[in-house]
């Protein structure tokens, strides 16, 4: 390489560098902001981040200073913040993994909620969304295929957001509540199952399915569970043992439950190595993450010095880049009569009734209380920006629209924002606190 193609190379990188901390710096104290406010609201601070990254893209931001906002989103490729945003997504994944004490599904009742949530949670929402979305293709998304596009807004409807849920949770203190367990284990079977819809569609739409395939894939994902938690968990157990028997790094103090630097260095080589295998099956690298943590659930001490040496940074750096950098991705300005804003809200409407009210049906057949069935309703209800990783697969396809593109956002948002209210109502009739609206690491 010549002494200028090098110095080319060198200021490419430097500008490529500028332009990411240049983002770094705007999204971050922007989520801190959107977190602050939405907690002053009486709203979780993943809403807040959320919203902010709505209007930090060409929703607003982009229509109120174009040329501003084209040279801080748009002056450099993506590929540094995206990649950024998914190892940040990764990580809370496993961090909401190590929040749940799964010993309450040893109860019979417990996973036959779990069993009843998970299945009404799919198949209501799915029914309703597909039924929506091949009645209205011929109006919202003219030439378009009505039973590829039905598909995917049917699973689009059929989506939990497990992070965003798992954060909300978190911070209402319910993860080690039974309640808890049995809404994460749902939204966690009810995600799986919809990566799978998510890879069937896809090839249904690209006219690609292979039914030998996904029963391979199917398998695939069966011998990862069993792999990880018969395999992977007593090895992970051992290396813990044999990390916190050992001295300790200069400066540390010796004892169990600390985190050192090799013990560290060991678990997150164990996330990306969970993360690139569920990649790998065709269900996405976040759960990963999420499995990684399931099986350390019981490391309590561990658990403690991971949240408080690691926690704090991947809070407060990594999940604000997902939640608003994704967001930059969103135009609401498509929707632009009152008839498309009709069909939103009756979308809107559909989506909620199949979700909430297929899970609390659910609930309520499995022998849980009224309450009990509002607040799991409302947890399984929550989409946010998982869904629209679905939906970006669709309008990438060209199968849905625009329009159909957007309202579907706006979904995504409506049942995220309900969700902390109905928390907030709810929790405290099945004896329950809710969380005081304190400045958190979290948002």
């Amino acid at each position: 390489m010549t002494a200028s193609a090098a110095a080319v190379t060198v200021h490419q990188t430097e500008t490529l560098l500028f332009f990411t901390l240049l983002q770094l710096t705007v999204i971050i104290l922007a989520a801190r902001l959107g977190g602050g406010v939405a907690q002053r609201l009486g709203q979780s601070p993943a809403v807040g981040e959320i919203i902010v990254g709505i209007l930090l893209g060409p929703s607003l931001f982009g229509v109120l200073a174009p040329d501003l906002f084209a040279y801080v989103f748009r002056s450099a490729a993506p590929a540094p913040m995206q990649m950024l945003s998914q190892i940040g997504l990764i990580l809370l994944m496993f961090q909401i993994g190590l929040e749940f004490d799964f010993a309450h599904l040893l109860d019979r009742r417990h996973r036959r909620a779990v069993t009843y949530i998970a299945a009404a949670g799919m198949v209501a929402p799915f029914a309703l969304g597909f039924g929506f979305g091949y009645a209205t293709a011929p109006l919202l998304s003219p030439g378009v295929d009505p039973v590829a596009s039905a598909l995917f807004i049917a699973t689009a409807f059929s989506i939990t957001a497990l992070p965003i849920l798992g954060r909300m949770m978190i911070e209402f203190k319910i993860t080690h509540q039974p309640i808890g367990v049995i809404a994460i284990s749902a939204a966690a079977i009810n995600d799986v199952v919809g990566w799978l819809l998510l890879a069937l569609v896809t090839a249904l739409s690209l006219a690609q399915f292979n039914a030998l395939d996904f029963g391979l894939k199917v398998l695939l994902v069966a011998g990862y569970f069993l792999t990880w938690w018969f395999g992977v968990r007593p090895l992970m157990k051992r290396l813990i043992r044999i990390s916190q028997a050992g001295p300790a790094p200069t400066g540390e103090k010796a004892g169990r439950g600390k985190l050192t630097h090799n013990l560290l260095g060991i678990l997150l080589a164990g996330i990306f190595i969970s993360a690139i295998t569920t990649y790998q099956i065709g269900i996405f690298a976040i759960f990963g993450g999420f499995m990684m943590g399931v099986i350390l659930y019981d490391e309590h001490e561990l658990i403690a010095a991971w949240k408080e040496r690691i926690g704090h940074f991947v809070m407060v750096f990594f999940l604000p880049i997902f939640f608003t950098y994704t967001g930059l991705r969103t135009n609401i300005g498509s929707l632009n009569s009152a008839s498309a804003w009709g069909w939103c809200l009756l979308l809107i409407a559909l989506a909620t009734l199949g979700k909430f009210g297929g899970s609390y049906v659910a609930a309520r057949w499995a022998g849980l209380s009224h309450l009990e069935g509002k607040v799991l309703g409302i947890m399984m209800n929550t989409r946010a920006l998982m869904e629209l990783i679905v939906i970006n697969v669709g309008y990438d396809l060209g199968v849905i629209s625009q329009q159909v593109f957007t309202m579907l956002v706006l979904m995504a948002i409506f049942s995220t924002v309900i969700t902390t209210p109905g928390l907030r109502r709810w929790l405290p009739g099945l004896g329950i606190g809710i969380y005081t609206a304190q400045p958190r690491h979290g948002g």
